[in-house]
Parts: C-alpha cells; sequence; structure tokens
C-alpha cells in the first residue's frame, strides 16, 4: 500500500537547513498495523505528515497503491487525502460550535456532492459503534476527552479510507481512555483498515503489529509484535 524510497525533508530556516528525514525506506502492506516509535524531534511526526500528504518530500519517491503521489500537485493530493485517507492527531480538531454528528460528517463537506441520508445514518452508525450512541448531539465540551477522541475516529472513518494515520493518538487521554481507543484500533484493523501510528510511548506501541523505531531522521531498529 505505501513504498517509500530514499525519503529526505530539509527545512530552511532563514539561512540555516534543518534536516528532519536523512533518507527514509519503507514498505507497509495492506492490513498492517505499523507503530513508528521515536523520541521528540525524531522526525516521526514529519514522516507521517508526508505519508498523509499534508507536507511533501525534499527528495525521494512515494507510491500509495501504486501511485507516485510524491509527484501530485496540490489539487490531486487534496482529492486523495480526501478520499483514501483518515487522519487522528493528539489534539482532537474537532469543530466546538458542532455537535459529535455535526463534526463526523464535516470532511464530506469537502467533496463537491456533499453527504447524503446514508451518510448521515452511516455517521450515526459509527458514533453508535464507538459508544456514542446517546451523544450524537452533543458538543465537544459536553463529552470527555476519551469521547472526543471516539469523535474523531468516527470522523476519520466516515469517508471510508484505505489507510488510517493517528499522530499521539492517546497523548491526551488517560489511561482507561487510552485503552479503550487502542481496543478500536485492533479491531478496525482485525477487519482489515491498515493503520500507521506515531507513539513515544513504548506501552502503546505495542498495540501494533510492527514497530519501526525512528532517530535523528532515520529508522535505527525494527520489531515485530
Amino acid at each position: 500500500m505505501v513504498i517509500l524510497e530514499d525519503i529526505q525533508k530539509t527545512y530552511q530556516i532563514g539561512k540555516v537547513s534543518y534536516q528532519v528525514l536523512k533518507g527514509i525506506d519503507l514498505e507497509v502492506e495492506q492490513g498492517e498495523f505499523l507503530v513508528i516509535m521515536g523520541t521528540s524531534g525524531s522526525g516521526k511526526t514529519t514522516l507521517l505528515n508526508i505519508i498523509g500528504l499534508l507536507d511533501k518530500p525534499t527528495s525521494g519517491r512515494y507510491f500509495l497503491e501504486g501511485e507516485e503521489v510524491s509527484k501530485f500537485d496540490s489539487k490531486k493530493l487534496a482529492y486523495i487525502r480526501n478520499r483514501k485517507l483518515g487522519f487522528i492527531f493528539q489534539a482532537f480538531h474537532l469543530v466546538p460550535w458542532a455537535t459529535a454528528l455535526e463534526n463526523v460528517l464535516l470532511p464530506l463537506l469537502y467533496r463537491p456532492e456533499g453527504f447524503s441520508k446514508d451518510d448521515e445514518k452511516r455517521a450515526i452508525s459509527l458514533l453508535e459503534r464507538l459508544g456514542l450512541g446517546e451523544r450524537i448531539h452533543a458538543k465537544p465540551k459536553e463529552l470527555s476527552g476519551g469521547q472526543q477522541q471516539r469523535v474523531a475516529i468516527a470522523r476519520a472513518l466516515i469517508t471510508n479510507p484505505k489507510l488510517l494515520l493517528a499522530d499521539e493518538p492517546t497523548g491526551n487521554l488517560d489511561s482507561a481512555s487510552s485503552k479503550e481507543v487502542m481496543n478500536i484500533f485492533k479491531e478496525l484493523n482485525a477487519e482489515g483498515l491498515t493503520i500507521i501510528m506515531v507513539t513515544h510511548d513504548p506501552e502503546i506501541a505495542k498495540n501494533g503489529k510492527r514497530i519501526k523505531i525512528i532517530a535523528d531522521g532515520i529508522f535505527v531498529d525494527e520489531k515485530q509484535v
């Protein structure tokens, strides 16, 4: 599903160049649950942003389902992001004035066709599956951190993504909520969804099937779970 070849990323800050990624090679098969683990500043979030088409590599090639997406323009990248990728972040990024249901439907508003009654039914079904059936009309401030992250998961799933990307998804959660979220991830993966998750937490990393350790912009180790 994902092939990265010698991915490098350099940021220019004034006259200073800062190389974050120094030659990343990676293959992710369909149905994998890959965890990329590293400390702050290791390059893991930059790498996830490149895989998620939120950032472009300075050099190297990126293939997603056989297409070399590293060559695509911003319009085509946005199209692929909206149809093939789902995103979950440490900060839930929910719209504060919108209900849980409205937040889940939000990605569909970026499509020319908008969303249908069937989409709304599916959004409700996703929220019910995630234990929020009685909270679909609640605003984010009326939900706990764990509930807000479950809304974010439903929002990531509403587009039927091929690949789910998660950046420190339990970083703002207590241990009980973290466990609930990881159980959801494992269920989704068991159903065939490909997941790439970034974390600095070794305990959270153990929920994946394969762990790659990144340090100073390169992979330094790999473990099977």
